[in-house]
Order: C-alpha cells, then sequence, then structure tokens
C-alpha cells in the first residue's frame, strides 16, 4: 500500500542482526550528509536516516517500490549480507513506530532513541529532505513513543544505554566510594555521568576533547567532586581511576594500551560506536574490557521487568500504524476524488456556458442566471455522490484498477493513459 505522494522504502543494519562492527561499518560521519546524498538520487522525493551507537537506517520516498528498491541496492552498506535488511512501505513504517516506541533497542523502552529520532527528522527537514509522506510517518512514529513512555511503563528501571554501562560496572564491583572517568560528554556521556553520579561513587571525572563541554557536564551533577579534564589528561588521571566509561564520537581509538597499561585493577566499559577501547588492551593484566554486547546481561534483567508493558506498546504501535495507513488511503481517495471532480467541472462549465449564452440571448436577468447555475452545482454534487463513496471504497481496498476505470468514464479526456498517481499507484500493485 503507498499514500498520495509515492511509497517508502528503506534499508537498515541494526543490532538484532548485525554485529557491532557491521554498524560501524554502515554508519557515516555525517547523517545528514547521508540524507543529502539520497535526496539527489533520481526519482528519490524524500529521504530520512537515523544512525545510533547501535543501527544504521535510511528511508527514501520514489514513486514505485521497484525505484526505492533500484536506489537502496546501489546505497546498501558493504557489510555481510545477513546484516543488512531491505524493508518495503508497510514494513518501513512499523519498523519506524516500533523503533521510536523502544521496542527495538537494546535497552527495551529506552528514553534516548526517541530524542534521536527527533534530531534525526529535524536534521532531515532542515535540507528540506522531509515531504508529506516522511512527515506523516515522522510525526506519528514520535506521537507513538510519547504516548509509550507516558502511558505504560516501558521505561521504567535502566532507561539508556548509558544507564544499563553504569549498572553493568555496578555488577562487576561496588561503585560506593570509588572514582569513576566518563570519556566523552555528548549525551551519552552526559547520561552515563549522572547515573554514575546516582551510583554514589566518590569522585567523577569527565574528560572531552572541548574541556569547556566537560564542564558543563561536570557542573550539572549533583556531587561534591565532579570536575573536568581534556583529552590530553588522560594519562594522569587514568591510573587513579577505578571504572572508566567511553562514549565519545570519535572515529577512532581513544584508549589504547599505552594508555591502560599501568593502571592496574580497572573496569572499562565501552558503550561507543565506532569503538573508543583498542581490542589489544582485553589483553592488560588487571584490565577487564566490556563492550555494548556485554550489556545483554542487564538489559535481559530489564526487559522482563517491562514484557508487561512491550505487549501493551505492541499493541498501541498496531493501532497506530493501522491508523497512519487510514490517513495514507483518505488522501489517496480525495486525490482521486478531486481528479474526478475537475472532470466533471469542466463538462460542467463547458455545457452551462452554453446554455447561459442562449438564455441570455432571451432577456434572463441576474437571479434567473443564478438558478441555473445552483442547478448545475447541485446536479454534479449528488451526481458524484454515489461515485464519491465508491472511490474511497476503491481506495480503502487499494483497488486502483476500478479508480483507474472511474475516472476514465467520468472523464473520457483521460484518454487511455491514466493520471500520473494513479499510473504509479498501478504500478506499486503489480509490484507488491
Amino acid at each position: 500500500m503507498t499514500g498520495s505522494g509515492g511509497v517508502i522504502s528503506g534499508v537498515r543494519v541494526s543490532h538484532d542482526r548485525a554485529s557491532l562492527d557491521d554498524v560501524a561499518t554502515a554508519c557515516h560521519t555525517d547523517q545528514q550528509a547521508v540524507v543529502a546524498r539520497l535526496v539527489e538520487e533520481p526519482g528519490v522525493s524524500e529521504a530520512f536516516a537515523l544512525q545510533t551507537c547501535n543501527r544504521f537506517e535510511a528511508y527514501i520516498v520514489t514513486d514505485t517500490p521497484t525505484a526505492g528498491a533500484a536506489v537502496l541496492a546501489e546505497f546498501a552498506p558493504d557489510v555481510e549480507d545477513h546484516a543488512v535488511v531491505t524493508m518495503g512501505h508497510e514494513e518501513s513504517l512499523r519498523h519506524l513506530l516500533r523503533v521510536t516506541a523502544g521496542l527495538e533497542s537494546i535497552v527495551l523502552g529506552e528514553d534516548q532513541i526517541i530524542g534521536q529520532v527527533r534530531s534525526a527528522y529535524k536534521s532531515a527537514r532542515a535540507i528540506g529532505a522531509i515531504g508529506p509522506m516522511l512527515e506523516e510517518a515522522l510525526m506519528k512514529a514520535i506521537h507513538v513513543g510519547e504516548r509509550a513512555r507516558t502511558e505504560t511503563a516501558i521505561n521504567e528501571g535502566v532507561v539508556s544505554i548509558g544507564s544499563a554501562a553504569v549498572a553493568l560496572a555496578d555488577e562487576q564491583r561496588d561503585l560506593d566510594g570509588a572514582t569513576a572517568l566518563v570519556v566523552g560528554a555528548g549525551e551519552m556521556g552526559t547520561i552515563t555521568a549522572h547515573a554514575l553520579a546516582d551510583a554514589e561513587i566518590e569522585t567523577l571525572i569527565v574528560a572531552n576533547r572541548s574541556i569547556e563541554r566537560a564542564e558543563t557536564v561536570a557542573e550539572e551533577i549533583e556531587l561534591l567532586d565532579a570536575r573536568a579534564v581534556g583529552l590530553e589528561a588522560l594519562p594522569a588521571c587514568l591510573p587513579r581511576t577505578d571504572v572508566v566509561v567511553t562514549a565519545t564520537g570519535s572515529d577512532g581509538h581513544v584508549l589504547d594500551t599505552d594508555l591502560l597499561s599501568d593502571c592496574g585493577e580497572t573496569l572499562v566499559v565501552d558503550i561507543a560506536q565506532p569503538r573508543d577501547v583498542s581490542p589489544a588492551v582485553a589483553a592488560l593484566d588487571g584490565v577487564t574490557v566490556h563492550d555494548m554486547a556485554a550489556l545483554e546481561s542487564v538489559t535481559d534483567e530489564t526487559r522482563s521487568r517491562r514484557r508487561a508493558a512491550a505487549e501493551s506498546v505492541e499493541t498501541m504501535v498496531d493501532r497506530e500504524f493501522e491508523n497512519l495507513l487510514e490517513q495514507y488511503k483518505r488522501k489517496r481517495a480525495d486525490e482521486a476524488i478531486a481528479a474526478m471532480y475537475e472532470g466533471a467541472e469542466r463538462v460542467k462549465e463547458r455545457e452551462l456556458q452554453t446554455a447561459l449564452a442562449r438564455l441570455e440571448s432571451q432577456g434572463m436577468d441576474e437571479d434567473q442566471r443564478a438558478v441555473v447555475e445552483s442547478m448545475a452545482d447541485a446536479l454534479v454534487s449528488q451526481l458524484l455522490a454515489p461515485p464519491t463513496k465508491s472511490l474511497r471504497d476503491a481506495a480503502a481496498k487499494d483497488d486502483w484498477t476500478t479508480i483507474n476505470t472511474a475516472l476514465q468514464l467520468f472523464d473520457p479526456e483521460f484518454g487511455d493513459e491514466p493520471p500520473a498517481f494513479i499510473a504509479n499507484q498501478l504500478e506499486s500493485a503489480a509490484d507488491d
């Protein structure tokens, strides 16, 4: 099923099918540049991309599913085939709703994803890549995400990757009175810093490339000993640290064996994508490294507690998905009905002007003219009322052959070629 402005096609590489390395390979340095590149492809009218620490997703709008599949086949990331999932129109819509509701996250119901979707939407909209199709889909997805978190308990407990990292660290060692270091002061690092403060650590160090940003985060933390440093201070800070959580946006490794070789007993949780910690660090004596995959032990417990809430959210998503499809159907029906009325109006005007010209030659006054015009309008409205209902019913059933036939009957000027939007729907139905 397609909307009045085309059909949505999608491709994704995410944690459910792909490794973290696959996700890192699929992601691009600039999310907005991905959208700009996609929307410039021939036949693409709208585009949207979402990149997080555990997913890469891209969506486009084209006239037909065949056109969308062709564009995304060229764009698909160079990773293992099993890691790449292509999505048709309805699957793309349902998946967007599920992602924003938190049903597709490593931490079931986590809060961060809805902000990431909203930010990605604003980024794509800023360069004119969002049109009516994706506008409705993304607004519906954000609406569902908000409802899921306000009307159910799906976000109770561990609510983000950052808080899951702290929960994992707390399982591994007692954080009470510990010294913790957060490397990275972006959204993920900020969430982690607050979660560490809640775990009653004694000292928190926030390290970031921009020390000003690190200072902002440190000042927000409700902890007596919270300080900010630049990345150049890491060699001095690491030996005094018990727990390290890394969450930068760096393309390369931020922590390596040289930095950690003399740190003794240190727990490191790497939640960055791509990874901040060199794989070689795991071989160092006394240094324990966990990455995103290790969070499953924490998220499984959260998942079991949230299962009942998730069932409610699943029902909500199903209902809102059907509502979204109905919105698209109504718009498609309105477009078909508008085309029918345009044809009828042309015939009415032609015949009305002929009749009025004859009557005026016989001395018709303005009141009589108004009566004739009103009668013509009433005839068109009454004659088109039954086929209007039939067109709405046909659109609801995706019966575009019937719609095309009806438009041909009501407006012979269409000839053998259906209107462009009808032709696209017929082609989409054939592709499906």
